[in-house]
């Protein structure tokens, strides 16, 4: 049985599948971890609300404080 020779052309053209499905899997890779990303932001801002919500302190003392001053400023 002999072996055919596979052209340079031919292993251009499957080294591009291969590069697509990377890239596809890399796409999709990214948009999972977007997603994630952005629900923990969603959860930490519930979470900072809910705080503030149930402090003491009153909105000029946290904004202040967030600001990066005193609370007497």
């Amino acid at each position: 049985m002999a072996r055919r020779s596979i052209s340079i052309d031919e292993k251009i053209n499957q080294q591009k599948q291969v590069v697509f499905q990377a890239k596809d899997k890399y796409d999709a890779a990214v948009a999972e971890l977007e997603k994630l990303m952005k629900k923990r932001d969603e959860v930490r801002q519930k979470e900072l609300l809910n705080a503030f919500a149930s402090s003491n302190k009153s909105f000029e003392e946290v904004m202040s404080f967030l600001r990066g001053g005193s609370p007497e400023e």
